[in-house]
């Protein structure tokens, strides 16, 4: 298909997957608002219609919780077809049904894109509104993933990282007793083939996570403290860091010195954190077991984040274009979501190995304003191909290109409409 033709179906899915100013992932499988997918999307809206781009993001913080956080999911309207629905998890935290925890924080970043590319006059205003929300939500992070202030964000949950069953998660998951969870059905699979899912032994631990979290009324200090699962994920830390680089952004174009100022102690923190995820062996940022002090072994996608977090030290950006050379010597997609020789990669289920659109879209911005071009087009490249021979898929295999997970994905088709497109490459050019 022409890339002129591709680029009226991504904006036709955007539409039809839009429910009335927020946009649900796509139809079957993700039938409510999801957090990082929403603040993505608005990416794809910016392109043609941007004040519906600022209302996707505006309706998701619709659900802020009382005590800062955005959740993940948004329960607008129960669908059967769904599971776990809002009745499992059973939260009172916000003004709409919800999740019981949050995603990666990615509106601050994307709000600042929509800031310096309005068209409307209104942007800064717009984001003027959100400031507080934002402000709030970043606060929330800070005390309750990081309460003894390490500068580095953990998550209490898997679906919490965005990127559910990630080989990064196998042994701290296996830690958590199976338990308080009654007999339920999944949907997903009935929806995609069980081979690109999570198993079924690592629903049972997500259920009983959120069992245990309930248990404490989703209470974020206690949750904090008891939860069975409490992970420092790069994926996170990296975009957070982001987040308040540009949060930072933000409040100077405001005028916000107060606000500023205590990003900027945000930031500090953080840089110097981010240095306790660097596995020395593996050259690579790591996730690390906040309960057991455990560090894993393998690269993930994530680990290719810190330049998008500022972090571009000759050692660090050295090391990661070493490994993204290799990887790309193994592979012929990048960015595979695993390291393709680490024992746990599995190139078409979900988060263990295959290719992610906006995923791509965040390394290629990193190794782009590290001065790296090459490896940031070859990420832009690979990320058209694919959708070029296989549509917009949720996910896609490193090693075949073919597509996998959900069809007509609503963050794919942003990303491509936003960066991936040559309609979008020859107009930047």
């Amino acid at each position: 298909m022409a890339h002129t033709d591709l680029d009226q179906t991504a904006k036709t899915i955007l539409i039809e997957n839009d429910q009335g100013g927020y946009t649900i992932p796509t139809k079957g499988l993700y039938p409510y608002q999801w957090n990082w997918d929403s603040v993505f999307v608005a990416l794809g809206f910016a392109e043609f219609d941007q004040d519906r781009a600022w209302r996707e993001i505006e309706m998701l913080f619709q659900g802020q919780w009382r005590d800062g956080m955005v959740p993940h999911i948004l329960f607008r309207k129960d669908d059967p077809s769904y599971f776990p629905g809002p009745s499992v998890w059973g939260t009172d935290g916000g003004p709409i049904p919800s999740s019981g925890h949050s995603q990666p924080p990615v509106a601050a970043s994307i709000i600042l894109d929509l800031v310096k590319s309005d068209r409307t006059g209104k942007g800064l205003e717009r984001a003027a509104t959100l400031l507080p929300q934002l402000m709030a939500w970043h606060r929330w992070y800070l005390i309750y993933r990081d309460p003894k202030g390490k500068g580095v964000m953990a998550v209490i949950h898997p679906w919490e990282s965005g990127r559910d069953n990630l080989p990064d998660w196998d042994e701290a998951l296996r830690a958590v007793e199976v338990k308080d969870i009654a007999p339920y059905e999944r949907k997903d699979t009935s929806h995609v083939d069980p081979a690109m899912r999570p198993h079924k032994e690592d629903y049972d631990r997500y259920l009983s996570i959120v069992a245990a979290c309930r248990k404490v009324g989703w209470d974020p200090a206690k949750v904090a403290e008891t939860c069975p699962f409490f992970v420092a994920d790069p994926g996170i830390t990296f975009i957070f860091l982001r987040a308040n680089r540009d949060l930072l952004d933000l409040a100077e174009r405001l005028g916000k010195a107060e606000e500023a100022a205590e990003i900027r102690g945000w930031i500090g923190l953080m840089k110097a954190g981010a240095e306790t995820l660097w596995n020395a062996d593996l050259k690579a940022h790591v996730a690390v077991d906040q309960r057991s002090g455990q560090m894993t072994d393998g690269i993930s996608s994530a680990s290719f984040l810190a330049p998008y977090a500022g972090l571009r030290d000759a050692d660090t950006l050295g090391a990661l274009q070493d490994h993204f050379d290799r990887i790309a010597s193994k592979v012929r997609y990048m960015m595979p979501s695993y390291d393709p020789d680490h024992r746990c990669f599995e190139h078409l289920r979900y988060w263990r190995g295959p290719v992610w659109a906006m995923i791509n879209y965040m390394i290629a911005r990193g190794f782009a304003e590290a001065g790296d071009t090459a490896r940031a087009d070859r990420l832009r490249q690979d990320t058209a191909a694919l959708i070029q021979t296989s549509g917009f898929a949720e996910y896609f295999s490193p090693e075949t290109g073919a597509g996998a997970g959900g069809g007509s994905f609503s963050w794919t088709a942003a990303i491509w409409l936003t960066w991936a497109s040559p309609t979008h490459a020859q107009q930047a050019a």
